[in-house]
């Protein structure tokens, strides 16, 4: 197939799942939909570098550095598109912008190594993994950058472009902290692909960037490294590894089965090792399954060491029936299904007192809540969370009761007894309850 015509397709293809992915993002958020608090932090922080300041994300306690908690200084590169559409949909929209741009990689690799059919079918098994879906329905995460990054660099090591896999790889070191570990690990599979001196030369500036990001920046910038104490936690590492050893590697073994095992046939697949290990040595149980954004950077790499495999022995292609099997078998009741389901357009019974509640907070105002409608606030407000707050005495006071997520049922006592003062409830109805602060 002519090179044009091939990267149409892949455009093409990529365009409809960005597509899918916005529309996903969107509609979640226009739904109200619980999800985190990772959204607002993030929006924070690019809202910070669009403004030509830090990366203050105050929702992580009054004037924190984002940078402190995980080393992410890309997002600047969303500041220019936020300083013009300031919003939270616009960091929503930038994640599936990036998903969609590896999707667009792996459908060309694929197409070129294993002809238009089969690459196809492995694009479409890609777009729609599990990992790819379950980041994009838990709003935006830094890792989204992470996804085309190691795409690029894996199709450069499928086609033996071993300087443009060094080139590629290198931003990863400012996507978050744990990828110089990877970095490290893309340099083994250089040297183990006879590239002695690229490898060593980029493992060594992977594990030196990671170890000066994190005994050295992060502390400087906050005190200590926030996320010591996530590995092993209280009852140390090994401990940790062996808990739920059937949890970890029933994801293990979905991570691969989505390739139809072709991925471990490809020294790339070592790649994926260092997300696997600070996973399961983690404290954290999410870290453990396939929900949350935890697999998302697993995915680039294990389709690029599918590819690879496959290209390198083609009696392989059979994988690619066994990665649509498992890849069906991971779309019953997933993320993206709900879009094809009429009532999710559909408001929910609680959007119009949620819109109420919102549009009595005045813009710019100062204001302490739960992660119920934070996202809604973080754009034109400067938001505190209910257990960082520290000493702000936030304007005003918003809890999402009825969500089931602990907020106190009595805002205005609460209010009252942590900031002091004198508190009137503005609003309450349908679980939402708002006060306002009126005296000193």
């Amino acid at each position: 197939m002519p090179t044009t015509r091939r990267r149409a397709i892949a455009t093409a293809l990529a365009v409809a799942f960005g597509t899918a992915y916005t529309a996903l993002s969107l509609v979640r958020f226009n739904r109200f939909t619980l999800s985190s608090w990772d959204n607002a932090i993030f929006e924070q922080a690019v809202r910070g570098y669009a403004h030509l300041g830090a990366p203050t994300v105050d929702v992580k306690g009054p004037g924190f550095n984002q940078l402190g908690d995980h080393f992410s200084p890309i997002l600047v590169l969303i500041a220019p598109f936020y300083r013009v559409f300031p919003s939270a949909q616009t960091i929503l929209i930038a994640q599936a912008v990036l998903i969609a741009g590896s999707v667009a990689v792996i459908f060309d690799l694929a197409m070129r190594k294993l002809g238009t059919i089969v690459g196809i079918a492995v694009g479409l098994a890609y777009g729609l993994s599990f990992g790819i879906q379950s980041a994009v329905e838990v709003d935006f995460h830094e890792v989204a950058f992470a996804a085309p990054l190691l795409a690029l660099a894996g199709a450069a090591y499928v086609d033996r472009r071993y300087s443009a896999v060094v080139l590629w790889a290198l931003p990863l070191l400012l996507v978050k902290e744990e990828f110089g570990v990877t970095v490290a690990a893309i340099g083994l599979v250089l040297w183990l692909a006879g590239e002695r001196r690229r490898g060593v030369w980029l493992g060594a500036v992977g594990l030196v960037a990671a170890a000066l990001t994190v005994l050295v920046i992060m502390p400087w910038i906050a005190g200590s490294y926030t996320h010591s104490d996530m590995l092993g936690g209280d009852h140390g590492i090994f401990e940790t590894l062996m808990s739920e050893p059937g949890r970890k590697f029933a994801t293990v073994a979905v991570t691969v089965g989505i390739t139809g095992l072709a991925a471990l046939a490809s020294p790339w697949a070592l790649v994926a090792v260092p997300t696997f290990a600070w996973r399961f040595v983690g404290d954290n149980p999410y870290y453990w399954g396939t929900d949350f954004h935890y697999s998302l950077a697993l995915m680039p790499i294990v389709f690029v060491a599918m590819i690879d495999a496959m290209s390198r022995w083609p009696r392989l292609r059979w994988a690619t029936v066994a990665a649509l099997v498992v890849t069906a078998f991971t779309l019953v009741n997933s993320p993206l299904s709900v879009l094809v389901h009429p009532d999710t357009y559909d408001d929910p019974p609680r959007a119009a007192s949620a819109r109420a509640a919102l549009a009595l907070v005045p813009k710019d105002a100062s204001v302490e809540t739960d992660i119920g409608l934070m996202t809604h606030l973080t754009t034109d407000h400067t938001v505190y969370w209910l257990g960082t707050v520290g000493a702000a005495k936030p304007a005003y006071v918003l809890f999402d009761i009825a969500s089931g997520i602990g907020s106190p049922a009595d805002v205005v006592a609460y209010a009252e007894k942590t900031h002091g003062g004198t508190y009137e409830l503005l609003y309450h109805h349908d679980g939402y309850a708002l006060a306002r602060r009126i005296g000193r």
